[in-house]
């Protein structure tokens, strides 16, 4: 049974606790009364997240946590006591980061970058705010131009800070940011250079012909709603990366794709849709 993780276990036996629930090695867990559904019948799977109780007893439950094991999230401060900081992490027992695991003090309602991880020893779960120790660089040109998970961070004088599939250093570079971004946002990127460091170079836009096809398709969208739109290649950059969310550059290749399809009709007061 794997701790920290979602399992799909077999329902053995009801009984006045709650229910066992068995995998294919024989080991057993309990699920406590409270979550079980009137229509389950011993035989049946279900999926359910384990964890240790406050008891240091292995239990499981069918509440989904705000991550799983070597996951990342922002999370927040519900307690501060003698034995360090626990989290609210969308389960009934909270989340423990230990002094030892603090990057700095932490406070009571402020939210923090953590990483769920195990005490192999004990099978304890646990939250730490020393990211970078559990941070791989990549060295694996593979990745380039791939499309991968994000989860966005801090921002910094260069640009956003991200975790690349839960493993990687990555930065989305200011100049490239076409959209608002909040911190603890899930969202997907590609993978614009591997650098010599390791760490990762990230694009929000797909690369190459998709990319200008989702932007003609996205602006054909708008104009289906607005019938026009004041932009010409005369517009400020910004102004376009602020309310249509592309750079300008992939802006003015969608207009022209949608000018080639005879979809639009331009003139000097912005774009008009042919109906």
């Amino acid at each position: 049974m794997r701790v920290g993780k979602f399992n799909q276990l077999t329902i053995l036996r009801f009984t006045s606790p709650g229910a066992y629930l068995g995998d294919d090695e024989d080991n057993d867990v309990l699920l406590p009364g409270k979550y079980i559904q009137d229509h389950w019948t011993v035989g049946d799977q279900i999926d359910v997240f384990l964890y240790k109780d406050s008891e240091d007893r292995l239990v499981a439950t069918t509440e989904t946590p705000f991550l799983t094991l070597k996951e990342f999230a922002y999370l927040k401060v519900k307690e501060v006591n003698a034995f360090g900081a626990f989290l609210d992490w969308g389960l009934e027992k909270d989340l423990l980061v230990p002094f030892k695991e603090q990057q700095k003090k932490m406070t009571e309602n402020e939210y923090y970058l953590v990483t769920l991880q195990i005490d192999s020893a004990t099978d304890r779960l646990f939250a730490s705010t020393k990211i970078s120790k559990f941070l791989s660089f990549s060295t694996n040109s593979e990745l380039l131009n791939q499309q991968v998970d994000l989860l966005i961070c801090e921002q910094t004088d260069l640009g956003r800070k991200v975790i690349v599939n839960n493993q990687f250093h990555g930065l989305i570079f200011r100049n490239s940011i076409n959209q608002v971004l909040q911190r603890g946002q899930k969202t997907i990127g590609y993978v614009a250079n591997v650098r010599d460091d390791g760490k990762l170079d990230i694009q929000l836009d797909p690369f190459g012909l998709t990319k200008f096809r989702n932007a003609a398709e996205q602006l054909l969208s708008i104009l289906r709603i607005e019938k026009s739109l004041p932009y010409t290649d005369n517009s400020d950059p910004d102004e376009i990366r602020e309310h249509l969310r592309m750079s300008k550059k992939t802006f003015k290749q969608a207009i022209g794709n949608l000018y080639k399809a005879k979809l639009i009709s331009l003139n000097e007061n912005g774009i008009f849709i042919n109906e």
